[in-house]
């Protein structure tokens, strides 16, 4: 399920220079609006209302348009994602291993939901299909690091997450 933010939006003026000089000098491509919300993706991180709104002023078109292609597309992000992104992996292999446990831990330890950012922007937590480590289920990942083998016990979890604090 796709997640909306609830932290509030951060853009810098410079990320808002950046992104509406780029949408001027390329408005009138055909077929502008994918390049134009992963270049604002790129500046931003992700793709919140209001940087959709800039898409849509800048290139001439409703909102509503921009809106639908970022979310049709999965590689758009409307939520912003922490320096440390956690994906549980819920695979076959891993989920039968118990990994929708340790998903379900890990939502009630950082107090978030599935897509969701911790409020210091330290962890984001999202789950994936599978991240090609079936020999090591139940397997989780928080940036390139990858942990398998899991038994999903508190301690583990703990010590886990302590590295990246």
């Amino acid at each position: 399920m796709r997640r909306f933010s609830t932290l509030p939006f951060a853009g810098t003026p410079e990320q808002e220079t950046q992104l509406r000089q780029w949408l001027a000098e390329h408005k009138e491509m055909p077929g502008v609006t994918m390049p134009a919300l992963q270049k604002a993706q790129e500046i931003y991180g992700y793709l919140p209302i209001e940087v959709q709104r800039m898409v849509a002023e800048g290139l001439d078109k409703p909102l509503a348009d921009i809106y639908g292609v970022a979310t049709f597309y999965s590689q758009f992000r409307l939520a912003p994602q922490g320096r440390n992104r956690i994906s549980v992996c819920l695979g076959t292999a891993c989920y039968v291993k118990g990994s929708g446990k340790i998903h379900e831990k890990l939502q009630e330890k950082l107090n978030i939901k599935d897509g969701e950012c911790t409020p210091d922007g330290k962890f984001s937590l999202d789950s994936c299909r599978c991240v090609g480590a079936c020999g090591l289920a139940p397997v989780l990942m928080i940036n390139e690091d990858v942990y398998g083998r899991l038994t999903g016990d508190d301690d583990e979890l703990d010590a886990i997450l302590a590295k990246y604090e």
